[in-house]
């Protein structure tokens, strides 16, 4: 590093030295720069985005139900719900059979699996053998419902080459393209930056600029090189991190490297994650743990942390800051989600709504209450999600809504925080400040802005975090900052689309309680800068400055990945056995056929 240092200063000081030379030339590459970095943002996301939005989830098939008419019903999902109503992933239109009247869940392999009775009116029986609560199934066992009987049957090979054919012939995009692009605009933004800073640049970003690149291209032939070919949530997560690292170094050059270590141990922590999720048993396993891990995280804050811009969020250990209420949200969705096998039993809201009522107290107390109100919107779509039950929910929101109200009765300068709200050009030089300077920033920026490191918001306290849009519009352009706010939404859509061949409901419910985090922490980020909504001072996901609100945002990509059931486009997902895998030469006749 001491033998880089000289070499990458004189770099910078020749760089600044030319600008200075010839500035019509240095202005004439800047604006160069302006215009083509968001052509390359469009070429990034336009491939990842089509990709994800058209690529369809084609259902995976397990097991078949036989009917008794010679009918055959497949199980596409790990656990499914058996019963006359719509609703249910197999449906037995039989009259005997009630609406939600078992549940079939596999275990292990394919040939195990485990059927419940749902209190159905007619029952379950197994072989002639009736079903208290629970009974194993094997293949040729057949399952009775109401007296409806229902073999289950094996997939034969020639269902699943052709399965294996239908669900290769949708394979995502080749990332290299949009990889190359997104290398081109990583090292523009570097180079931006280095021109804008002049003989004052930080050598820092000359040196994590190129880094970056080469953390994202070891990233993407560490996975190739394992056979996996879907990468368009990381490559957007990817340019997302990109625009985090141009706004640190334009707004606190000095925190360039530890937001570089974030974006790493992020990474690490999606690909940990997404291989502890492959496994459902080891995550049932898990739960409890990482809901004392909840607890201890936001305990631990209120204890030991420091207080800044009103809320005690913060822990300090020397030179480092770490805020735990983001760790803590990847903590809580893993104890919220749950199986079927669980969803079924009774009162199985009973221990996530202690769990939610204790975080939520927590987080009262350390006065965070945008974070509390992450928590609560996380909280309704878990719930509904596990019970559907509204009348439920509705009492939950009504006691929230006493709570609040308490809160303020007890606490009413809590009230002073949305003053300015609409209001922020009555109160420009007070409780709008933020706000206004945030509007002005991105009104000036254009279409394409003035350039990274040029802008004036990031002078403004808190402008890379809670106002980073503000900088996203005035440094990067409208274009930019828009399709950052469309990529989050695009994470989230997919992942809901692709819950509907989801092999088990907690990777559905986990997927979509993090996608609602991710889009209601960005609505709150960027509206709540735009003065449309309280500022609350949360973080827009991978773009703020932070290191933990980096870490916690790859960490909750983990289950929007678990998600994407494409063959081999997502580590987070167990591919079956090689000998279900058809041979090239079956697969191309199939595809001519």
């Amino acid at each position: 590093m001491d033998a880089i240092s000289p070499l990458i200063q004189q770099i910078t000081q020749a760089l600044a030295a030319w600008s200075q030379a010839n500035p019509a030339w240095a202005e004439a590459v800047s604006f160069a720069c302006r215009l083509a970095a968001p052509l390359l943002a469009l070429l990034i996301l336009a491939g990842a985005v089509r990709s994800l939005l058209t690529v369809p989830a084609q259902p995976e098939v397990w097991a078949v139900l036989g009917l008794p008419n010679g009918g055959k019903v497949p199980l596409t999902h790990w656990e499914n719900i058996i019963g006359r109503s719509p609703s249910a992933d197999v449906v037995i239109n039989y009259p005997s059979v009630s609406r939600q009247h078992a549940a079939i869940i596999r275990r292990g392999d394919d040939t195990a699996w485990t059927v419940y009775d749902l209190d159905s009116k007619g029952g379950t029986a197994v072989n002639g053998r009736a079903v208290d609560h629970s009974a194993p199934v094997t293949v040729g066992d057949t399952v009775s419902l109401g007296g409806v009987p229902l073999v289950l049957i094996p997939v034969t090979r020639e269902e699943l080459d052709e399965q294996e054919v239908r669900r290769r012939s949708q394979v995502p995009i080749s990332p290299w393209l949009p990889l190359l692009a997104l290398t081109v605009f990583q090292l523009l933004c570097g180079f931006q930056l280095l021109l804008a800073g002049g003989a004052e640049a930080s050598p820092n970003i000359f040196l994590l600029f190129l880094a970056l690149p080469v953390v994202m291209w070891l990233y993407f032939l560490l996975m190739r090189a394992t056979g996996r070919v879907g990468f368009e949530m990381e490559i957007i997560a990817f340019f997302l991190s990109t625009l985090s690292l141009a706004v640190t170094a334009s707004s606190a050059p000095s925190a360039l490297p530890k937001q570089m270590i974030a974006l790493v141990l992020g990474l690490m922590a999606f690909l940990v994650l997404g291989l502890v999720l492959r496994d459902l048993r080891r995550v049932q396993k898990l739960r409890w743990f990482m809901a004392a891990c909840c607890i201890a995280l936001l305990a631990g804050t209120l204890l030991l942390g420091t207080t800044q811009y009103g809320a005690t969020n913060w822990i300090r250990l020397g030179p480092l800051s770490f805020q735990p209420s983001e760790i803590a949200k990847i903590c809580y969705i893993f104890a919220g989600a749950a199986t079927l096998e669980r969803l079924f039993r009774k009162r199985n809201l009973g221990l996530f709504l202690v769990l939610t009522g204790a975080c939520l107290v927590l987080l009262a107390a350390m006065s965070d209450f945008g974070t509390a109100a992450i928590f609560f919107v996380t909280f309704l779509v878990i719930a509904f999600l596990r019970s559907g039950d509204w009348a439920t929910l509705s009492l939950i929101c009504a006691g929230a809504g006493f709570g609040i109200f308490m809160v303020v009765q007890m606490r009413p300068y809590i009230l002073s925080r949305f003053s300015s709200w609409l209001h922020a050009w009555e109160n420009a030089s007070a409780g709008g400040y933020q706000q206004v300077r945030a509007m002005s920033a991105a009104a000036s920026g254009g279409l394409v802005g003035v350039g990274p490191g040029k802008g004036w918001l990031c002078g403004v306290v808190a402008a890379d975090t809670d106002l980073v849009f503000g900088i996203l519009c005035e440094e990067f352009g409208l274009i930019i900052a828009v399709l950052s706010v469309l990529s989050i939404l695009t994470l989230v859509i997919f992942a809901v689309r692709a819950c509907r061949a989801g092999r088990s409901p907690y990777y559905t419910i986990a997927a979509c309680a993090a996608g609602s985090l991710l889009v209601f922490q960005t609505a709150l980020n960027v509206l709540g800068s735009m003065d449309l909504l309280p500022l609350t001072g949360v973080t827009f996901p991978f773009v703020s400055n932070g290191g933990s609100a980096m870490m916690a945002a790859w960490g909750l990509l983990a289950f929007l990945k678990a998600t994407d059931t494409r063959p081999n486009a997502s580590f987070a997902i167990q591919q079956r056995r090689a000998e279900t895998v058809i041979s090239l030469k079956r697969g191309v006749t199939h595809a001519e056929n």
